[in-house]
């Protein structure tokens, strides 16, 4: 079985946020993710963690404006600097925080610049951000969105991900494999992790439709926690999904899967 972290933006959103990093240690949880730390400061997001003995596994770089429908700012070529301070923030917290990897949402392509420009944007963006997090010891992660959702999204499939990390050409830097967006794009879930899984840094979790907990939808879950396994996936996986009811109603995934860890796994 992999190792699962609570992810605190989606997951016992009951409580107030940092009430919540509790919630998931008491839920059995000893890791968790999150969007975005930086509406707090570092020391109550760090006393929180240390007093549940929780390890923060990863947090995103800023985003922009997120509450005006932002969804990143990496694609968008008058705003390199703003991004560049933004990832300067990140690894400010990122080290008072103990997390070792920061994901990138490279937003929503803006209208009327030209592809080319787009991409240049990105790649030079990216590659900035790589360079910085390696001198902190981090690594990049970017993530593929589906475009359902988050309709103009400018990265939404792993190919093009992959595209993107080779023109970077950084050692520190990843995908962020979400199975909900992949699944929505291009499916061949499995298939996609036997082929990439050294370029893959994290690993995101929820079923569909309706991003809900494993077991509610379409995909077979304890088949790919199986096939992570036996391809030696040793990370974290987030769950970044929305509770169909309350957060603990829905943790009964979890103690199915691993009830059920030792009988032979089918597709």
């Amino acid at each position: 079985m992999p190792q699962f972290a609570a992810n605190l933006t989606m997951l016992f959103t009951e409580l107030p946020f940092l009430d919540r990093f509790d919630a998931a240690a008491q839920a059995g949880f000893d890791a968790v993710e999150f969007l975005f730390p930086y509406a707090y400061s570092a020391q109550d997001i760090r006393s929180r963690l240390d007093a549940n003995g929780l390890e923060l596994v990863l947090h995103n770089l800023p985003a922009g404006d997120w509450d005006a429908g932002e969804r990143g700012i990496a694609c968008h070529p008058e705003r390199v600097a703003e991004f560049r301070q933004g990832v300067e923030t990140a690894i400010r917290y990122a080290q008072a925080l103990g997390v070792k990897q920061l994901n990138c949402l490279v937003g929503k392509a803006p209208a009327g610049v030209a592809p080319e420009v787009l991409r240049s944007t990105v790649v030079d963006n990216l590659r900035y951000a790589a360079k910085e997090l390696k001198t902190a010891g981090l690594r990049l992660l970017i993530e593929p969105i589906n475009t359902y959702d988050i309709p103009g999204f400018y990265l939404s499939r792993t190919a093009q991900a992959l595209d993107l990390l080779d023109a970077v050409g950084a050692d520190n830097a990843f995908v962020q494999y979400d199975v909900y967006h992949a699944q929505r794009m291009e499916g061949e879930i499995a298939a996609t992790l036997s082929k990439h899984l050294p370029r893959i840094g994290h690993v995101q979790i929820a079923d569909n439709p309706g991003r809900n907990e494993p077991g509610t939808g379409e995909l077979n879950y304890r088949y790919l926690f199986a096939h992570l396994d036996r391809l030696g996936y040793t990370g974290w996986v987030g769950c970044e999904y929305k509770p169909a009811t309350t957060t603990l109603a829905g943790l009964g995934w979890c103690h199915a899967i691993s009830a059920r860890s030792t009988e032979p796994a089918t597709a």
